[in-house]
């Protein structure tokens, strides 16, 4: 397997009261939803009150947020009945993200204004002290103190150890029945709406078979992701909506020769900017994939979306190199191995792999008995263009069944940031 650069560019927790503590006061703070009130906002509870009546915080959502939100609640505030509604099965998307191994969070970025950066949208909101309420040192020490062991990789990824997703999700199960969190599955909240009394008025069916039951909450925490259902909870308590769009997939390449490449990588790094990407890339059957084209994907989201998913991707496979570089650096490879086939020899600091380089010689037109001695010069400077500015025609998106990630919902200008507590965790 090779590994090297490829630069691209493309043409074309609802909730009442934020988590955490604070001793001095004999406050606790929960992260809910204030139903007086249509912005997110915060409000304390006395910890006498806690005692004196049972309240209840419903949480929308069994994925990582909804679950690590649930946990959180019933830490700062044991006496507090916490129930989570969740459609289909608990972490369904944690067991299948990070190809299985479910990537908890990035280990390189303490900064956390850089950190706020590599949101495609709302790194402005982030600027601020949004990650000082927790970050990715606080997840990775959350976890840690939990049992899970985590690694770091090269690119700042950060892995449990073992290399399974499953280390996470039995985590964070354990720990919410160990805290006393109920969680009914294949339910879901079909309506909500504030009551005379305060309390949010809930409705609860179920998929398969006719059942209605109806809860009063005193709180609400919406965490259900990219899905419908919580843009309508969320629009009937008064928030407006976000068009949703895909934010994170792969790219469909209409390239016969390049579908022989499945399996091909060229991974590395990322360096993030709005038009280019640099880093991992992987070929597929169907075009390309890998972390750089989903990073595209999501900072291209709404482009993307308005394109139809078509337009032109330009590829650079050596972006260590200039492109005068890679001319001179052909042409010495030519006079050194004159005598050899093009087909079988090429620049080895190119870091390409036989598979792609004969993708590259063929797309240029050269037939496989071709001797180095017999390219001309403006074949040497027309495959160094190529590699330099590959172009492939976009003619769609890979496509889930549900997207796996949006860009949309309920507008960040609608919360307060500076009182809110990441429970985005992956």
């Amino acid at each position: 397997m090779s590994f090297h650069l490829a630069r691209l560019s493309l043409q074309f927790g609802i909730s009442s009261r934020t988590a955490g503590t604070n001793s001095s006061n004999g406050y606790y703070y929960h992260l809910l939803f204030n139903p007086t009130k249509r912005k997110f906002t915060a409000t304390a509870i006395p910890k006498a009150q806690k005692s004196s009546k049972e309240e209840l915080l419903v949480v929308v959502g069994g994925g990582a947020a909804g679950m690590y939100g649930a946990i959180r609640a019933k830490t700062l505030a044991p006496n507090l009945d916490v129930l989570v509604i969740e459609k289909g099965m608990p972490l369904s998307k944690v067991k299948i993200s990070g190809g299985g191994r479910c990537n908890v969070t990035n280990g390189h970025c303490s900064d956390n204004k850089i950190l706020a950066e590599q949101y495609p949208r709302g790194h402005r909101e982030f600027r601020g002290s949004f990650f000082d309420m927790h970050g990715p040192a606080d997840t990775m020490s959350w976890f840690t103190d939990h049992g899970v062991a985590l690694k770091i990789e090269e690119d700042g990824r950060v892995f449990p150890t073992s290399n399974s997703s499953s280390s996470v999700i039995d985590c964070l199960l354990s720990e919410a029945k160990h805290r006393g969190v109920s969680l009914q599955t294949k339910k879901v909240v079909s309506s909500a709406s504030v009551g005379a009394g305060g309390k949010f008025l809930l409705k609860l069916e179920k998929r398969t078979v006719s059942f209605v039951e109806n809860v009063k909450a005193d709180y609400l925490m919406i965490a259900s992701g990219s899905s419908q259902q919580g843009h309508c909870l969320a629009a009937q308590l008064g928030h407006s909506i976000v068009d949703p769009v895909p934010s994170l997939f792969t790219f469909k390449i209409a390239d016969s020769g390049l579908a022989e490449l499945s399996g091909v990588t060229f991974p590395k790094e990322v360096l993030i900017d709005i038009k280019f990407q640099v880093g991992p890339m992987l070929v597929t059957h169907w075009g390309l994939s890998g972390p750089v084209i989903l990073r595209l994907s999501a900072w291209g989201a709404r482009d993307l979306f308005s394109s139809g998913y078509k337009g032109t991707l330009m590829v650079d496979f050596v972006p260590d190199l200039h492109l005068e570089d890679m001319k001179s650096i052909l042409n010495q490879h030519k006079h050194k191995y004159a005598k050899q086939k093009a087909l079988n020899s090429w620049p080895l600091g190119f870091s390409l792999t036989k598979r792609f380089w004969k993708y590259i010689v063929d797309r240029e037109g050269l037939i496989g008995d071709t001797l180095w001695a017999s390219i001309s010069n403006n074949s040497i400077v027309s495959i160094a263009h190529l590699l330099k500015h590959c172009a492939f025609e976009v003619t769609g998106k890979g496509q889930y069944k549900d997207e796996f990630v949006t860009a949309g919902g309920v507008p960040l200008s609608e919360g307060s940031l500076s009182l809110s507590l990441s429970l985005s965790l992956f």
